[in-house]
């Protein structure tokens, strides 16, 4: 927690520091589960960071909630069109309520390393991106489950002409380890974005999400409706908060998080 004191009061010292010399406005991963297309420019550092999110599934006898704390997305531009990146959350909690009795884990999240590359022209009308991404198990059982993983992403980003409005996808095809923990499987998801330009500072989206994990064991389907808000305090600092609400009973029933964004 003492680090995450010392990287927020970092981010307060940029958010009120000189201007940074890039004139371009911050271009953050969250908020949403849609990504966003563009990399961090070169030589720069950017950091996502959750401040707190906070989930919810109740099923008839269980209730589950789990609470992170200072997940972390550190990027760095490579070039002006390639980045690379890890995610990691220093503090996950979760809680299970069956039947009277209750059982909780606490610790280090999963670790995600992932390279962002710009596939498309700066003023491309469609641009598009390519994410390769691996997950290394940081996690302690049952946070994690003690696999690696990895997938492809394909973010995909069109600005409307003339209007305040984008649309962004992000087709996913994921390689994730089999429930029984003797092999891997195949599992996608997609997310389709519709994104509203308020005002200079003001974002707001509404997104769709879904994910099929074809697990051997049996298939599970996914799927929430989304909304998020995003503020730029300065061309470098970004704050934001969202909800997503599950719409079956095996996604998670409410989802709250909110964070801030930064670039040196």
């Amino acid at each position: 927690m003492r680090n995450l004191y010392l990287i927020i009061g970092a981010i307060l010292l940029v958010a009120h520091g000189p201007a940074n010399a890039d004139p371009q406005p911050i271009c953050a991963d969250r908020p949403g589960k849609a990504w966003a297309t563009c990399t961090v420019p070169r030589g720069h550092v950017e950091i996502d960071i959750g401040l707190a999110g906070w989930s919810l599934q109740n099923n008839p006898g269980e209730r589950e909630t789990e609470v992170a704390i200072g997940e972390t997305e550190m990027r760095y531009g490579l070039t002006d069109r390639n980045e690379i990146a890890f995610d990691i959350a220093p503090y996950v909690r979760a809680v299970s309520r069956a039947g009277g009795s209750r059982s909780q884990v606490s610790g280090v999240g999963d670790l995600t390393v992932f390279s962002k590359n710009r596939l498309t022209s700066d003023n491309a009308a469609v641009e598009v991106s390519l994410v390769p991404l691996v997950k290394v198990p940081t996690a302690k059982r049952p946070l994690g489950n003690g696999k690696w993983e990895g997938a492809l992403l394909l973010p995909i980003g069109y600005s409307i002409p003339k209007t305040p409005f984008s649309i962004a996808l992000t087709p996913e095809l994921d390689w994730v380890a089999d429930s029984d923990g003797h092999g891997h499987h195949a599992a996608m998801a997609q997310v389709a974005s519709l994104g509203w330009q308020a005002s200079e500072r003001l974002s707001l989206a509404a997104e769709l999400w879904a994910a099929w994990d074809w697990d051997p064991a049996g298939t599970v389907r996914q799927a929430s409706a989304d909304g998020s808000v995003a503020f730029l305090v300065s061309n470098d600092v970004q704050v934001d908060a969202g909800a997503n609400l599950g719409l079956n009973r095996q996604t998670p029933d409410i989802e709250l998080y909110t964070g801030i964004s930064v670039r040196f």
